[in-house]
């Protein structure tokens, strides 16, 4: 891990206590103390008076109030400064460092959210983007790690297309690439330039981590770093899991979480394309988390079920809504989003039902047709996981499956709101 380097000293007049509040008032009468820090002793028994370095050039001072110019290697902020949330920090400093330059404009690029991955910070792409900052050079990012406590910067740039939803990520402040997140007890390490890592997914994590999988085989079939074979092993104590990823990158950073994690043992990883995986009848339980749609891993989640005794497969999809405030069949409509969050609540959307159904249909006639015999399935649960964009929503489907009894009917059990996610 690599180290900061050496905070930049800030000037500071040095005086004897007997003249620091004199010198304070006048520095204070010209604008020139600078009040993001504390007056503090220094050696030989001074009382050192922090000045704005843009303004070094105005000091005049009376005679009668001798003093030298020091600089405080570290500096102790004051009581006002360490009450600024982390966004109004890094807004003054950037203020501070442009000086006569600063502008509403350059206000608006100033980052209001980033994510934090241990000691980096990764801005968005559209943060600190105006031809300005540009002139600044290392200077800007160092003032931007300082404000937030950062030892390592990067900005995200377009995910590029292609499957695998490799990040455009460029290191900023620092050289190594690898940064650690811990989520629900769990850590996950990896390449920022080479993975994606989605915090937006922590309650479905969660959720799974809940899961009853004790004495279980999980198959993952879009494994990335890990985001849901951890907290299978982990947590729900599955026994075992296969896990599947094509992409090279979050593969050498799962096996490295595997190992984080003391995992290692109950994990198989398989490196490559899902869709031409050998396993056959081996999972009781199947986690399909790719979307917009996991729907080309129905045919293998099929073929890796126990084939006697079938098991549960967990099936993520983007589904469309109507807008809110309208009807469909008849059936009145509640809106999920209150303020851009989802309501806990939320009554279930007859769309979603009705994706559930058919989802639900298509596997019991992948599975007839693969086994040659009927099967049942019956939904479980769906749990809405966020909101993409206006009116698509992330859900999960819980759908068991299991070879039909003789007399047993094949259709899938109506679906019932479970607001808990249980």
């Amino acid at each position: 891990m690599e180290t900061m380097d050496t905070p930049i000293p800030i000037p500071a007049l040095a005086t004897e206590p007997r003249f620091a509040q004199c010198l304070r008032e006048h520095l204070e009468a010209e604008q020139l103390l600078d009040k993001r820090y504390q007056l503090q002793e220094v050696p030989g028994g001074h009382v050192a008076l922090p000045v704005l370095e843009e303004k070094l050039s105005l000091l005049s001072l009376p005679q009668e109030m001798p003093c030298g110019l020091v600089r405080i290697q570290d500096p102790i902020p004051s009581r006002a400064l360490r009450r600024r949330t982390p966004a109004q920090r890094l807004r003054d400093e950037l203020r501070r460092l442009l000086g006569e330059s600063w502008s509403e404009e350059l206000e608006r690029d100033v980052p209001r959210a980033w994510q934090r991955h241990g000691d980096l910070v990764l801005l968005s792409e559209d943060s600190l983007s105006a031809a300005p900052w540009e002139q600044l050079g290392p200077v800007l990012w160092e003032t931007v790690a300082s404000a937030l406590g950062a030892r390592r910067l990067a900005r995200r740039g377009r995910v590029l297309p292609g499957g695998m939803r490799s990040p455009s990520v460029t290191l900023l402040l620092g050289q190594d690439p690898w940064v650690e997140h811990v989520d629900n007890g769990i850590r996950y390490t990896f390449d920022v330039t080479k993975c994606m890592f989605s915090p937006g997914n922590i309650t479905e994590k969660l959720r799974v981590a809940s899961l009853p999988c004790a004495g279980e085989v999980l198959v993952d079939l879009y494994a990335g770093i890990g985001y849901f074979t951890l907290p299978y092993l982990v947590h729900a104590a599955a026994a075992f899991a296969h896990a599947c990823e094509w992409n090279s990158h979050a593969v050498e950073a799962l096996r490295r979480n595997l190992v984080l994690n003391g995992v290692q043992d109950r994990c198989r990883v398989h490196h490559g394309d899902s869709r031409e995986l050998e396993l056959r009848d081996v999972a009781d339980r199947v986690n399909l988390g790719l979307i917009p749609s996991s729907e080309e891993g129905w045919p293998v989640a099929c073929r890796v079920l126990k084939k006697a005794t079938g098991g549960v497969l967990h099936i993520h999809h983007n589904v469309e809504s109507v807008p809110a405030g309208s009807s469909s069949d008849g059936e009145a409509q509640h809106p999920a989003e209150s303020g851009g969050k989802e309501k806990q609540r939320a009554r279930i959307r007859p769309e979603w039902k009705r994706w559930a159904e058919a989802t639900a249909s298509r596997i019991r006639g992948l599975l007839a047709e693969l086994h040659g015999q009927a099967w049942s399935t019956s939904i479980l649960h769906i749990e809405a996981v966020k909101s993409y964009a206006p009116h698509v929503h992330h859900l999960v489907l819980d759908l068991q499956c299991r070879p039909a009894l003789p007399t047993e009917p094949t259709a899938s059990s109506p679906v019932t709101p479970d607001p808990t996610g249980r």
